[in-house]
């Protein structure tokens, strides 16, 4: 799901979505796959009104005078929302993308069995067929699971797919819960008697430019080369490498 090219401008932003939490036992079989991306999009699509105008983003670009949806979170800014980077001495990341570029998004923890290693995968491989656009291109990822992944277990997991990602943890739950509601993402993270640790979050991917909004989102699920054509799109580029 896209909405316009990099850019800066004025936007209205339309509240977050209330996302379902997929259990990640839900998701153990990858034969799953397509069905998470069925619910992931379903997700998005809760609380949606017809009611009221749509709001445009009329001043950045041709492209991006797209009409923004009415609910959730695309078109909305997340400028203000920072988290520690583990990687950089816990100083404050703030979620804007690079001049002319794009930030993307993901919350997710290292314990997982399938969804995020399969996410940071698919997210490897498109930005692999960017070639040297991929420069452009940031990538967070927020632990979800701040207790058993530690600064360096964070910042391995994620740099074990993306060789420069940032990765954002913080042990003050309520600035990650703010962090990501300012994104619709849900998350749980609960320990049974037993010592077993269950985990429950939002699959999302977010693109973010530089003015700090939010103009892709893409489900668990979807294919690198959806990612890597609107990635080309956001940037402004063509459809091939030269």
């Amino acid at each position: 799901m896209l909405l316009g090219g990099v850019g800066s401008g004025t936007v209205e932003s339309p509240e977050p979505p209330r996302g379902y939490a997929l259990p990640e036992s839900m998701l153990a079989s990858m034969g799953l796959r397509l069905m998470a991306m069925f619910v992931a999009l379903a997700v998005s699509a809760v609380g949606c009104s017809s009611s009221g105008t749509t709001p445009t983003l009329g001043e950045l670009d041709g492209v991006a005078s797209r009409p923004i949806p009415t609910s959730g979170v695309l078109g909305t800014s997340v400028a203000d929302i920072s988290l520690p980077d583990a990687a950089n001495g816990g100083e404050p990341m703030s979620f804007v993308g690079p001049d002319g570029g794009v930030l993307v998004v993901y919350f997710g923890y290292t314990f997982c069995p399938d969804v995020c290693p399969t996410t940071l995968s698919d997210l490897r491989a498109a930005l692999g067929d960017l070639g040297d656009d991929a420069d452009r291109v940031k990538v967070a990822m927020a632990t979800i699971d701040p207790v058993r992944d530690t600064d360096d277990v964070i910042t391995g997991y994620l740099r074990s797919f993306i060789e420069d990602g940032h990765p954002l943890r913080t042990t003050d739950d309520a600035e990650l819960q703010a962090a990501a509601g300012g994104f619709g993402v849900e998350y749980s993270v609960i320990e049974g008697v037993d010592g077993n640790v269950e985990v429950a979050h939002s699959a999302f991917l977010f693109a973010v430019d530089e003015s700090g909004v939010i103009r892709a989102v893409w489900p668990f699920g979807v294919e690198p080369q959806t990612i890597t054509t609107e990635l080309r799109e956001l940037l402004g580029v063509g459809s091939t490498n030269s």
